[in-house]
């Protein structure tokens, strides 16, 4: 029989109790044990067992990946995240998941790897079940839509182009006054000059952003936000330096239209200006110390608050996630532009969201940040922001851009999310219920239902008259 390798995080265990100001004793109620026990922990003296192991987990969750551990505890740790599933109904003890990762590691990693794809089936499933909703064949979705699904089925992560871009963002600031690895705008403006011959101009434009091939000129809108013209800058940049990897990345990709790829392309690009302007390592360490606060990390990094919420909602390395997070953005009539989510929060595909949604009411009142305990039909609940977003056109006859982005996570991450310090997690009043759309909600009781779900029976009572001016039946 293997001998499962002992688990010694006394270092790391101190410096989690001393972030989070508890004293040994505190700390040592909450895992449950003896301050002398937790002392000879923090010493070294003896190992994390299974079960401190799972409590450790469940109070920190996010610290907790960033222990020292064997491949049996990275395994074990994975197989604990699928069996997790509320397709099971209940999990196994954190003993019986240890040793089934030591003593089967070949198949407990099939299990996760089991369980990942059935994640995928079922999200391509949902993409089927929603087209065929709609009267429409799937190959049917238009070149955005393809996009879309592509980001959406690769966790909104590209591996290849964030190692890249953090490699590039560090070269630029080293060649500059950048510090920590962070490019300021001089730098990117002398990778511009210094390494591809560009000059770049601002000035007033139709364009936000346009390149003379021929003449080495790249010309950006002044009339924009500091930070837009800064992200005009790093998308150059990056679309410049990993064009080749981001060409690869497309030409490998299953999209039907060559529209489809050119819209990729771009995406891509946008996806590498983010993770140049907010180096991976670094923007994990700065989110996780500011407790995910978005306004602090725009003014650390300068950028906008939707760019710092979308580059959130991409930390899905390997071994170094960050918080598990929905993102999205919502215009003024109600359609999701952009959306994705880490958590089992679900977006509508097609029409509006729910209207109980805090999103909806941030965006008739913009630069504010509104917050919401929500749950969803299923049991879960979210600690949800939304903020209302003005986005000046930079002339008088030019309508300025509005919409919302809302941002969130579930409850049990509470701790890490700096806006859930004011609400009342225990209180069943302080919830919301919120649905994914009316067309799929099975709630029989919401008063601001638009229209009733596509798979229930609706009864109509002409002397009986509520809301609604139907009933639900099973």
């Amino acid at each position: 029989m293997a001998i499962r390798q002992r688990i010694f995080a006394g270092v790391q265990l101190r410096a989690l109790r001393e972030r989070h100001q508890l004293m040994q004793a505190e700390l040592a109620e909450k895992l449950a044990i003896s301050p002398s026990y937790l002392s000879q922990l923090e010493h070294d003296d003896r190992p994390l067992t299974p079960r401190l192991i799972e409590r450790v987990t469940r109070l920190f969750p996010l610290e907790w990946q960033d222990f020292p551990g064997d491949d049996a505890e990275q395994l074990s740790l994975l197989l604990r995240e699928a069996l997790g599933d509320p397709i099971f109904d209940a999990p196994l003890a954190p003993e019986a998941i240890a040793r089934l990762a030591q003593q089967q590691p070949a198949f407990a990693r099939r299990f996760v790897e089991l369980h990942s794809a059935l994640r995928r089936a079922n999200q391509r499933l949902e993409m089927v079940d929603e087209t065929l909703a709609l009267d429409a064949p799937e190959d049917a979705r238009l070149p955005w839509e393809e996009v879309r699904d592509w980001f959406h089925l690769s966790n909104n992560y590209v591996d290849r182009i964030d190692r890249a871009a953090e490699r590039l963002a560090a070269q630029v600031a080293a060649s500059g006054s950048g510090a920590d690895d962070v490019p300021t705008t001089d730098g990117l403006l002398r990778h511009l000059t210094q390494q591809h011959g560009i000059t770049v101009e601002l000035l007033p434009a139709i364009s936000l952003r346009s390149f003379d091939a021929v003449q080495r000129v790249l010309r950006i809108d002044s009339g924009q936000p500091a930070a837009s013209m800064r992200f005009q800058l790093a998308y150059h940049v990056a679309s410049t330096a990993l064009g080749e990897a981001i060409r690869e990345i497309v030409a490998n990709a299953r999209l039907r239209s060559p529209v489809a790829r050119e819209l990729l392309a771009v995406g891509l690009g946008n996806y590498a200006a983010g993770a140049v302007l907010m180096p991976y390592g670094h923007f994990r360490r700065s989110a996780r110390a500011f407790r995910h606060d978005v306004d602090r990390l725009a003014l650390a990094y300068q950028t906008s608050f939707e760019q710092t919420c979308h580059r959130l909602s991409t930390m899905q390395r390997e071994g170094e996630r960050g918080l598990p997070i929905f993102f999205c953005r919502v215009d003024m009539a109600g359609n999701i532009t952009k959306r994705h989510s880490a958590t089992r929060f679900q977006f509508a595909r097609f029409g509006g969201a729910c209207p109980l949604w805090i999103v909806h009411e941030a965006a008739a009142i913009p630069d504010r940040i509104a917050v919401q305990l929500a749950e969803t039909p299923d049991g879960e609940r979210y600690v949800s922001i939304a903020k209302g977003l003005v986005k000046p056109s930079g002339r008088f006859d030019r309508n300025p851009r509005r919409y919302a982005v809302a941002l969130g996570c579930e409850v049990k991450h509470a701790g890490e999310f700096v806006y859930a310090d004011g609400l009342d997690l225990a209180s069943p009043r302080a919830v919301t219920p919120i649905g994914v759309s009316c067309r799929i909600c099975p709630r029989p009781d919401c008063e601001q239902r638009a229209y009733p779900p596509n798979d229930q029976q609706i009864a109509v009572h002409h002397w009986h008259r509520r809301v609604v001016p139907y009933e639900l039946t099973e």
